[in-house]
């Protein structure tokens, strides 16, 4: 990393203005109008559907320095009329701003793959008003309070939407109480490993030792640890890529790489982990979270039981693994391709109800996307292409338009895309439109029908790979709102990135 020479000549002011990075949560420097495109600070805005903890109303939320000052169910007209400055939406939707705790910016090391500005202006485009970004696939990973710091700095002056970051747990630090203890101070929202390998060298697997030894160092801090679930099986490598490869660009040939069973041995694997985290265990106050789940089945079952003999426990999927079955996925279209696989038809709505009957938590993008090169197209070998789905834009929409079929509704949505992503990370004050907290909001007309295609504006550094190309979908954001800023409006960003750092205190 290159300093000025100033920053040489005064260290103690490098030191003073790093910190001041870190802990400080007030927006980059800029006019109102640069931030927002509504250029006031204290405004209200209104709909005939506003989605609160109580429910569906018509009604008014009033903004203040950037905060909720009011919400008021009902009537509104009357707002009009008293001379404040309001932002009348119809009948649109005005829900709390989605909160995706699973993505893959990419930055420092790998801009090329995605990085800040452009990931954060597609999470903007989509009624994204934060994400917790991974710990892997920049480079360096962020397994430490220096690479952390590698992180924030890059994101400054880059991000439309808020921004907070899971530190990674590994081998290097499992078993190093003061460097997870840094990592933790300097505001890692908290811990992310891998029960597998990752296919990222700096960031190799842990077992079950390495994840009870993290727990303990985050039980002081009760912040969660995110894991991949997935284990080799040796009685299973037969089914590895490397023992058949006859039929590389057949997905059928990729799904028998990843079963089923290798998300139910890790589960099993984790459950004396998950019974350290109940009331009177050694590591009360952490929280374990599974990501991505796709298996419906076994591993289901497990963290069923697990929550149910008190564990502190949650679970997400992905809009991927609800919106796609293994049986249509033609041969060789490697955008497709992802960890765990996408499973079959029966067990896409297996998935479908473990959600509407709260037994998965929450959604999440896993937004992981890699340059076109890495998917391999011309080849379509699904054993040795990339895996990563990209969508963050596209979240919203597609959990809405393949959710209608099943009968979910806006309040469902609201909690497994704000309310429930919100407290996994911490976040007090987001993820439900109530008096206080900050005013993050997607307005949205879930009504509105739309071809993603090459003619839609797609902020995606690459929109090619995303296997959500083609698809005919309902849901078309219309604004959204980062604490009182409106950041985006019909297609068009504000000025200036004035998202900040969400971190730890």
């Amino acid at each position: 990393m290159e300093f000025s020479l100033r920053w040489r000549l005064l260290p103690l002011l490098a030191l003073l203005a790093s910190f001041l990075v870190l802990y400080s949560r007030t927006p980059p420097k800029g006019s109102s109008s640069d931030c927002s495109i509504l250029p006031y600070d204290h405004y209200w805005i209104t709909s005939k559907r506003i989605v609160t903890p109580g429910g569906v109303n018509p009604g008014a939320v009033e903004v203040k320095k950037g905060r909720i000052n009011a919400v008021v169910e009902g009537a509104f007209q009357h707002l009009v009329h008293s001379g404040a400055k309001v932002v009348d939406y119809g009948d649109a939707v005005i829900m709390p701003g989605l909160i995706d705790v699973h993505a893959h910016l990419n930055e420092p090391g790998r801009v090329e793959w995605e990085g800040f500005s452009s990931g954060t202006k597609a999470a903007a485009a989509g009624g994204i008003t934060t994400l917790i970004d991974m710990p892997l696939n920049s480079f360096p990973s962020t397994v430490s309070e220096e690479t952390l710091k590698l992180k924030v700095e890059a994101s400054q002056q880059k991000i439309y939407v808020d921004v907070g970051f899971w530190g990674g747990l590994v081998p290097e630090n499992a078993f190093n109480t003061s460097a997870l203890d840094s990592l933790l101070r300097a505001g890692a929202l908290g811990l992310k490993s891998f029960m597998c390998p990752s296919g990222i060298n700096d960031f190799p697997m842990t077992n079950a030792t390495h994840i009870k030894e993290g727990l303990n160092v985050l039980a002081k801090y009760k912040r969660p640890l995110l894991v991949h679930a997935e284990i080799v099986l040796d009685s299973e490598r037969k089914t590895e890529p490397n023992a058949d490869t006859s039929d590389s660009r057949s997905y059928a040939t990729y799904l028998k790489t990843r079963p089923p069973s290798w998300e139910a041995a890790a589960i099993r694997e984790l459950q004396a982990a998950m019974k350290e985290t109940e009331i009177g265990g050694h590591a009360e106050g952490a929280h374990i979270h599974v990501v991505h789940l796709s298996d419906a089945t076994t591993s289901l079952d497990l963290i069923k039981f697990a929550k149910s003999s008190g564990a502190s426990l949650t679970v997400e999927t992905c809009p991927h693994y609800l919106a796609f079955a293994a049986e249509e996925i033609a041969d060789g279209d490697t955008r497709f391709k992802c960890a765990p696989p996408i499973r079959r038809e029966d067990n896409k709505q297996k998935l479908w109800e473990a959600l509407l009957e709260g037994h998965i938590d929450m959604l999440s993008s896993d937004h992981s996307p890699s340059v076109p090169d890495l998917k391999l197209f011309d080849e379509g070998d699904f054993l040795r292409a990339w895996g990563g789905i990209s969508s963050l834009q596209f979240v919203l929409p597609v959990t809405w338009s393949y959710g209608r079929k099943h009968g979910i509704s806006l309040s469902q949505l609201a909690s497994w895309w704000s309310e429930r992503p919100a407290k996994l990370a911490g976040q007090r004050h987001k993820g439900v439109i109530a008096s206080g907290n900050d005013a993050d909001f997607v307005v949205w007309e879930p009504d509105v029908e739309f071809e993603l295609n090459e003619n839609q504006v797609i902020y995606h550094k690459h929109p090619s790979i995303s296997p959500y190309m083609g698809k005919r979908l309902s849901g078309k954001v219309l604004a959204t709102f980062v604490r009182g800023n409106l950041i985006y409006s019909d297609g068009k960003h504000a000025a200036a990135a004035c998202g900040v750092p969400v971190l730890a205190k």
